[in-house]
């Protein structure tokens, strides 16, 4: 007999697979039970160390599906840092971070990308999740787009976060939430134990470092009452200190005071001292043979200096570089390669002996207790100072007593000698000033003064047209004149006041000092002068400024005509030449005339100040000085040299112009600009 097959029972919508999803569920907490128990068989077997979080979080990302797994043991009072555990699907590894992606903080404020998976009981806890997702998933290969978070709790207080992170949208399930709300107490004894293998190790390092300073505190009593010679104690304390503390470098100090009125230092008064390292020891070479001088100034270092301003208080620094106002220190310290500096006074009776200095080639965080050892070191240290300086005045008594009253006598002579030297200067100074003010009158009176007398004349009845435009003329030509000192006035106080950087551009110099000299070929031709060129054949090309440029090579070639003697010539010569990597263009501008002697060479530069064969000649006398400040602006050089000329009263004035070529990763600007 044939059975008929049955259809299933029609249910309403949903109802027919109720049964299912009853299955599904019990699998998914079968599911979830054996992930907690593979998680508490790998804290039972594991060391408690971040690899157990690395394996943690590799299980529970593998069981979940989710793109990546992020484990947070939340910080507290106890740790000494936060430990963290990615796992990445390996799909996702190698991938090159994309140009535009934001950090892990800024979608975590934009997108609402994270979901609990369970209520949270505070705000703190969601506070929690978003600092741990900041710290745990800096380096992640994409960007997030969903995250699923559960705060893990041990002993009622946060102790970690564990994350399913997406990096595509993802809507969460409430089966991947069951698994994580079935994993949270197996993840928070995983985080407990991690935190107190932490808190174990950190308490075995304190108690071996406790040890360690107190047999260091056993050995320098030894040494303080041993017969050994001060600087041989000064070194094993030093050394054995610097050494417990596993720093690179130590140094013992000792200040020597120049003020003999200096007895107790007045609170926040820096006296005068002169700093002499007595013992150094370095980790890398137990004997430097280091060049740099073992003493200075008490005023060149502002690390010495805090100590009497903060009252005989340590200077501790972690980090010298990300100091914002950063203190002027003696190169000795060499606190661009040892940045950590722990810098302890030497103190007996309110007076400071010296400094015990560490130093550290990397930042280091100064602990308390450390800071507590090196000041017992330095009280020992300083009563061991004391009792062998004792010992030496009382034998040298006499010597110290005649070596002070010399000093004395010396400190005074010096200062006698600083104030000649003051009165000397003030007497050039008012010297210089005076003639400037009269050489300033003159440069202003004379054109104002002419051009008076042509108003004046213009004003006369009956004045012919002839008449009239030669007045102009001299109006025309005292006005430039004006215009052209107070110009050249103030560029020179431009220059001197304003550093800013040439505007480079390329020039053809060969064709430049054609223009140049061909314009002045007519007014040479009138003083019955020539000039003669000696360039090079090939294009010479020159980077540099060329509005300074050719205001510096006309006034060369215009004092040349100036004091040149009549039916000579003057020779200007360029040349190119590349000098231990240096490139450079030497200009040479050669004229025959009076010769300038070594006084007149030290001030022909100076703004007013001309030489004997100048002071008859009609000028401004701010040619060369102007030149000067121009040459400085590209960077250059000007010198001048006087030959005299066998058998003749005149001689061969060359001044040297040497300018460098700029190159295009140097010049501050361009064509373009």
């Amino acid at each position: 007999m044939k059975k008929r097959l049955l259809l299933p029972p029609q249910y309403p919508d949903g109802q027919e697979r109720q049964p299912y999803l009853v299955k599904l569920m019990q699998h998914q907490e079968e599911t979830a039970h054996k992930l907690a128990q593979r998680i508490n068989h790998i804290v039972a077997t594991c060391p408690a160390t971040a690899a157990m979080l690395q394996e943690i979080a590799q299980l529970v990302g593998t069981a979940t599906g989710a793109d990546c797994c992020c484990l947070v043991a939340v910080a507290d009072e106890d740790s000494t840092e936060t430990v963290t555990a990615n796992w990445c699907c390996d799909e996702f590894l190698g991938i090159p971070l994309p140009n535009e992606m934001l950090s892990t903080e800024r979608f975590m404020m934009e997108l609402p990308v994270l979901q609990c998976a369970v209520e949270p009981r505070n705000i703190d806890e969601i506070s929690t999740i978003r600092s741990s997702l900041v710290t745990g998933c800096q380096q992640l290969p994409l960007p997030i787009k969903a995250v699923l978070a559960i705060p893990t709790r041990f002993g009622g207080k946060n102790n970690g976060v564990v994350s399913l992170i997406k990096f595509e949208a993802h809507d969460w399930e409430q089966s991947e939430k069951d698994i994580l709300k079935t994993i949270e107490t197996a993840c928070a004894i995983a985080f407990a134990q991690v935190k107190q293998a932490q808190l174990i190790s950190s308490q075995q390092q304190y108690l071996q470092k406790s040890n360690q300073h107190q047999s260091l505190i056993k050995q320098l009593t030894i040494l303080s009452r041993s017969n050994l010679e001060s600087n041989q104690m000064l070194q094993l304390a030093i050394a054995s200190t610097a050494e417990c503390l596993q720093a690179d470098r130590g140094l013992l100090i000792l200040l020597k005071y120049t003020d003999p009125l200096f007895r107790t230092p007045i609170k926040k008064q820096i006296p005068q001292a002169k700093a002499d390292v007595v013992s150094e020891w370095r980790r890398e070479n137990k004997n430097p043979t280091d060049s740099t001088s073992r003493s200075f100034s008490l005023a060149d270092c502002g690390l010495c200096q805090k100590v009497f301003l903060d009252a005989g208080k340590p200077v501790i620094i972690n980090d010298y570089t990300d100091l914002q106002d950063a203190t002027p220190v003696a190169p000795l310290f060499a606190i661009t390669q040892m940045p950590a500096v722990l810098l302890m006074p030497l103190e007996n009776q309110g007076k400071i002996l010296g400094f015990l200095v560490l130093q550290q080639n990397v930042a280091r965080n100064w602990q308390q207790a450390e800071l507590n050892l090196v000041e017992m070191v330095c009280a020992q240290v300083s009563n061991a100072i004391i009792q062998s300086k004792t010992l030496r005045q009382v034998q040298t008594l006499v010597d110290d007593r005649t070596a002070k009253l010399q000093s004395s006598l010396e400190l005074q002579a010096r200062l006698h000698e600083k104030m000649r030297q003051h009165v000397d200067q003030l007497r050039e100074l008012n010297q210089l000033k005076d003639e400037f003010m009269s050489n300033i009158s003159d440069r202003l009176r004379y054109p104002l003064t002419n051009m008076r007398m042509s108003i004046k004349n213009l004003r006369l009845p009956g004045i012919s047209p002839e008449r009239q435009s030669t007045y102009l003329d001299i109006l025309e030509n005292e006005c430039t004149k004006e215009i052209n000192l107070i110009n050249d006035l103030l560029t020179l106080q431009k220059l001197e006041s304003e550093q800013e950087p040439p505007k480079v551009e390329n020039i053809d110099l060969n064709a430049k000092i054609k223009d140049l000299s061909g314009a002045l070929t007519k007014k040479l031709a009138d003083k019955g002068l020539s000039i003669k060129l000696d360039i090079p054949k090939e294009p010479l090309k020159l980077q540099t400024e060329l509005e300074s440029f050719d205001r510096i090579l006309q006034e060369l070639l215009n004092n040349a005509y100036t004091y040149s003697d009549r039916d000579t010539i003057i020779d200007l010569h360029t040349s190119h030449r590349v000098d231990q990597l240096v490139d450079q263009v030497m200009i040479k501008v050669t004229n025959i005339g009076r010769s300038i002697s070594e006084e007149e060479a030290t001030y022909i530069f100076d703004r007013f100040r001309r030489g004997r064969g100048g002071r008859w000649t009609p000028g401004t006398g701010l040619g060369l000085a102007l030149v000067k400040s121009l040459v400085q602006h590209l960077n250059g050089a000007i010198a001048v040299e006087s030959t005299p000329i066998p058998g003749s009263q005149l001689s061969k004035i060359c001044f040297t112009l040497t300018l460098p070529q700029f190159s295009d990763e140097s010049k501050p600007y361009s064509n373009s600009d």
